[in-house]
């Protein structure tokens, strides 16, 4: 069996001591970097969510093993830029990166011309970190509502990275609230150094990397 798909059990074993029969994470399989060989036995032994983060890398990737695959959800797990809108409707069936209105208001015209609607998770802000994209939580309220009320996004869920810092299990604490208040069903949650504490936080989509296919070069 291949390495990748070994990897992948080990983490679906660990995940079934976390978690329960209602409570069951899907795992985002993040083959950013990695070539169709590494990720095709992954799709041969029967995983279906695959995240990507740059859009031309994607097409190049995927247009065709999911013309053959309908099955395949694929998520785009990186910023996004928006005028790579276009060609994200089309290929990808989840954002996770949702951090602007200026974003917010291209994918809602892009979903008209393409009739086609993915399913959408607002990235959330913490903190002052330049470098993180997102929306902060004094604007979350007012963003959400422009966005499944006036575009008529459909918005699933909450997504964040969580600062630099020592408290990663407070942001995933803060982020379980927000989803229940803002009554979600959706957490995108966790990564290949923090998926375990994750779901303890009802994290519901965890994006793993390096824990399935190793360090990227």
């Amino acid at each position: 069996m291949h390495k990748t798909v070994n990897n992948l059990i080990l983490i679906q074993k660990l995940l079934k001591k976390k978690t329960n029969d209602i409570h069951k994470p899907k795992i985002i399989a993040v083959s950013k970097t990695f070539s169709i060989s590494n990720i095709k036995p992954l799709i041969d032994y029967g995983h279906l969510d695959f995240g990507e983060n740059k859009i031309q890398e994607a097409i190049d990737k995927w247009t065709l093993i999911k013309n053959e695959n309908k099955n395949i959800k694929l998520h785009m797990v990186g910023k996004l830029q928006t005028n790579k809108v276009k060609f994200l409707i089309p290929l990808f069936d989840y954002l996770h990166s949702l951090d602007n209105l200026k974003l917010a208001q291209k994918i809602a015209k892009q979903e008209e011309n393409k009739e086609k609607k993915i399913k959408i998770f607002i990235q959330v802000k913490f903190g002052t970190e330049e470098q993180r994209s997102g929306v902060t939580i004094n604007y979350l309220k007012e963003f959400y509502s422009i966005c499944t009320k006036d575009l008529k996004l459909n918005v699933i869920g909450l997504m964040c990275l969580p600062p630099n810092d020592e408290n990663t299990k407070m942001y995933f604490s803060e982020m379980q609230k927000l989803t229940k208040e803002f009554n979600l069903k959706e957490l995108s949650l966790g990564m290949s150094n923090d998926y375990l504490e994750a779901v303890e936080y009802g994290s519901t989509f965890i994006r793993i990397g390096s824990k399935i296919f190793g360090q990227r070069i």
